[in-house]
């Protein structure tokens, strides 16, 4: 779910900051005020105002799809998406099993109904999408590469929204399907050029931590970013990575192997 936090000299402000940065209006949104301004004494212990914005997932959704057991698939793909890290996190230092390649079945419904439903949303935005379609038989994952103009409003800040997209076609795709689709989608390469800073960022963090000795504590991460952090230092034999914190802020921190 796409959010922001924003500061301002009153809630108003801050709020109109966050809606600005979505691009929604107040009643596409959801406002928690985090803190309220304070004035102070003669400018002494003036305090700006914070509020968290998010955006309603039913002004995302077409009227036309209906999610009957939405909370239940968000339970089960959190699961899924805790485990395969502390899995990562495990066994950075075990050697991986050799296995079979496995190769599955992509279903032509799930896909036809993930890419009518890019589509309505385009259609809802008024904006012009191109899309290719790379279907993965090896992990039975399709993938959607985006193109256009002005295609920063479907990344959002650090790809929340191309996320939040990208979550709710997953939804769609799997809704009443025997054999379940990984909808992936990227917005002119995003997720590559994301993969090379991140895997940068890492290596960069993990020198500091040698030099100092001092943990690092990296920003809050969905869950497929904090893997690549984990990737990226998997094989590192003084660094090791763990997670910390709820979602969402939960994030990875990186400390010298013990």
């Amino acid at each position: 779910m796409a959010f922001v936090e924003k500061n301002g000299k009153s809630v108003e402000e801050a709020v109109a900051e966050a809606l600005k940065e979505l691009n929604i209006t107040a009643e596409q949104a959801d406002i928690v005020v985090l803190e309220e301004a304070r004035k102070g004494i003669f400018g002494f212990g003036r305090k700006d105002a914070k509020v968290r914005v998010t955006v309603k997932e039913t002004d995302v959704m077409t009227e036309t799809v209906v999610y009957e057991q939405e909370e239940t698939v968000i339970a089960v793909a959190e699961q899924a998406e805790e485990q395969q890290e502390a899995a990562v996190e495990t066994a950075q230092d075990e050697e991986p099993a050799v296995r079979e390649p496995k190769k599955f079945v992509v279903s032509d419904e799930a896909v036809a109904k993930a890419k009518e439903f890019l589509q309505k949303i385009f259609t809802a935005m008024k904006i012009e999408v191109a899309m290719e379609k790379f279907i993965n038989k090896n992990d039975g994952s399709v993938t959607f590469k985006l193109h256009g103009s002005d295609m920063g409003i479907l990344i959002g800040k650090h790809g929340q929204t191309l996320d939040s997209l990208q979550y709710l076609t997953n939804l769609v795709a799997n809704k009443s399907s025997a054999e379940r689709v990984r909808v992936i989608i990227d917005v002119e390469d995003y997720r590559d050029r994301r993969v090379e800073t991140l895997t940068r960022l890492a290596s960069r963090l993990a020198d500091k931590v040698k030099r100092t000795g001092e943990r690092v504590a990296l920003e809050p991460m969905n869950p497929h970013e904090r893997k690549i952090i984990h990737m990226a230092l998997q094989g590192d034999r003084k660094v090791t990575t763990l997670s910390e914190g709820d979602e969402p802020h939960r994030h990875v921190v990186i400390e010298l192997k013990k």
